[in-house]
């Protein structure tokens, strides 16, 4: 089922309490920095790859970590499922752009200063410590689910760059309805927290030949997420 959206001005949209999507929020110029990192990134030392998942399936994206490698469904600082190898430092670059994004979502407070979304979400104290590089060709999926593994409950923030999808958010009980359908496009920010933050969420359709030429990619969708693990030793 797909629900409307509710504009908050600025071309934002609040999907539901504390999930926002501001469409358009990354410049090109940031789109081609982001896609030259991530290539750096997806060739080590940890290599981009498709997760293997505990009952013998295989994930169609295909990942690389920054900060703590992710397993199913768990964090290492290294890659053991892949080569064993220590996973691509979180640069604070990164950490900057996620909270300016989370400011972005959010809105502001008194006197310019960053505001919550009415559930503790502070956009000046966000430390994200792990991002999740996702890339999604013509075919790849990835089903409805919950981002549970962190022991933080800060929000999450996905920037989108390349091709458009299908991005289906649904609620915190189940995978099912309700949900929402949302079109992110190349340059778009979703960010979701505060009662969204446990919220299932995934990707039925990638749409081929959709993305933008000039943020450097020919095809296919890259995908960043950012999240705070609150794990010992992070940041």
């Amino acid at each position: 089922m797909t629900q409307a959206l509710f504009p908050l001005g600025g071309g934002r949209a609040e999907v539901a309490p504390g999930a926002v999507h501001v469409p358009g929020w990354l410049s090109v110029e940031r789109r081609r920095e982001l896609v030259e990192a991530c290539r750096a990134w997806a060739r080590g030392p940890v290599p981009l790859r498709h997760t293997a998942l505990p009952g013998g399936g295989v994930m169609s994206v295909r990942t690389v970590c920054l900060g703590w490698h992710w397993l199913p469904y768990r964090y290492s600082r290294t890659a053991d499922d892949v080569n064993g190898a220590p996973v691509a430092p979180f640069p604070g670059w990164l950490g900057d752009l996620g909270r300016e994004a989370v400011a972005a979502a959010y809105g502001e407070g008194a006197e310019g200063e960053v505001g919550t979304d009415g559930a503790g979400t502070d956009g000046r104290r966000y430390a994200p410590d792990a991002a999740l590089v996702n890339f999604y060709d013509g075919d790849a999926r990835m089903g409805m689910h919950q981002d549970r593994e962190e022991r933080s409950s800060a929000p999450v923030v996905s920037l989108s760059i390349g091709d458009s999808c299908l991005f289906r958010f649904g609620n915190t009980e189940s995978r099912g309805r309700p949900y929402t359908d949302v079109l992110l496009e190349s340059g778009d920010l979703f960010v979701f927290g505060g009662p969204s933050r446990f919220a299932y969420h995934g990707v039925p359709k990638v749409y081929p030949g959709t993305g933008d030429p000039e943020s450097g990619m020919r095809a296919g969708r890259l995908n960043l997420t950012l999240r705070e693990t609150g794990l010992p030793g992070a940041g």
